[in-house]
């Protein structure tokens, strides 16, 4: 299950699918593609979404998306490159088999899964590109792809040639030394390639990313789960090859995120408080089981289902009703006492400190509700 990020896009409620660490990048970076482009549609509001979901409104797409007046040659290339995309449409959610080469932002070897993004007219770019002027890099990496570059440089070292051996040792050090899989070079052809306010794919270090282009800036689509609640918080800027980027909002305006302490401190207070809830429910729940004897046969399920929840609200305003009255019973007795309010104190530490023991392995058991 995939969150979804409702953000104001060009005037209009856009939703953005979020992922967590693990999520499958190349599936989301191609969906928010065409949520932001507005080809493709969620429910308003819709919070969640499964990875099934996601691949179910991609496929219908690449089915209405056909074009219709086009030749018989055409039309017979573009159901033969669909069938290729639909055969593995699956590694989407997973990752795509993506062999950058040197020479070009958009130069990568031929696989099946670059057949995707043609068909669903998305340019794939990278920036992990050789300076033209470093004469030794260019001869030691020539044209080779990723793949072919490592064969390169394995082979070099065992060869009795000592201009291989030197060449390949060149081809190391550059893969060494642009281990981020981005050079200042490529980001300036980037820049350049790119075309203002188009929507495209960016993949480095085996993750695809959403990109943009505006103002003649770059900028990556934030995805990351835990900017869920950020509303302002939606691209990052790509400026430079270390990844320190500057977060701005849905216009391109400076946003940065709110305090993480600030914001995770009032989230784990309400789940705290949800779940000591929870806790003191389940107990009670046990102690007082309801009797299902004594449940007249032939009841209907709405019936049923009020009797139960009338059960469950009266426990929670009992439960209420014991953290009021405790709440109370503390403020009176610190009021009853207050030249021994540093004497409390301290022994209020030391009551503390086995309870949040206790809470640490509460914390730690499941809850059945």
């Amino acid at each position: 299950v995939y969150h979804i990020k409702w953000v104001r896009w060009k005037e209009e409620n856009t939703p953005v699918i979020t992922q967590n660490e693990n999520g499958p990048c190349p599936l989301l970076a191609i969906m928010n593609v065409l949520l932001l482009a507005w080809k493709i549609k969620l429910p308003p509001m819709m919070e969640i979404i499964t990875a099934e979901q996601l691949m179910e409104y991609l496929g219908d797409y690449i089915l209405d998306a056909k074009p219709k007046e086009i030749s018989e040659i055409q039309r017979l290339n573009y159901e033969q490159n669909m069938s290729d995309a639909m055969a593995i449409l699956h590694k989407l959610q997973t990752g795509l088999d993506v062999n950058v080469k040197f020479t070009g932002v958009r130069v990568f070897e031929y696989t099946p899964e670059c057949i995707v993004f043609d068909l669903l007219d998305i340019p794939l770019y990278h920036g992990w590109l050789v300076d033209p002027q470093v004469a030794d890099i260019v001869k030691a990496v020539g044209n080779c792809s990723y793949n072919q570059l490592v064969e390169k440089i394995i082979s070099c070292k065992q060869s009795d040639n000592s201009e291989l051996v030197s060449e390949g040792f060149v081809a190391e050090q550059f893969l060494n030394n642009t281990a981020t899989q981005l050079t200042y070079h490529g980001l300036c052809e980037l820049t350049s390639a790119v075309q203002e306010g188009e929507l495209c794919v960016f993949f480095r270090n085996n993750h695809f990313s959403t990109m943009t282009k505006y103002k003649g800036q770059l900028y990556l689509l934030v995805t990351d789960q835990g900017f869920l609640t950020e509303e302002k918080v939606v691209w990052e800027s790509l400026h430079n090859v270390d990844g320190d980027g500057n977060f701005c909002d849905s216009e391109f305006h400076l946003r940065p995120p709110s305090d993480p302490e600030t914001v995770y401190r009032g989230q784990q207070d309400q789940i705290d408080q949800d779940y000591l809830m929870a806790l003191s429910l389940q107990q009670e729940q046990q102690n007082q089981e309801i009797n299902w004897e004594q449940i007249p046969e032939g009841i209907s399920d709405l019936e049923l289902a009020k009797k139960l929840q009338e059960e469950e609200d009266r426990r929670a305003s009992q439960y209420y009703q014991e953290q009021e009255q405790a709440a109370a019973q503390v403020q009176v007795q610190g009021a009853a006492s207050p030249a021994s309010g540093r004497q409390s104190g301290s022994n209020e530490r030391k009551r503390k400190e086995p309870r949040e023991k206790e809470r640490e392995k509460e914390k730690n058991s499941c809850v059945l509700l």
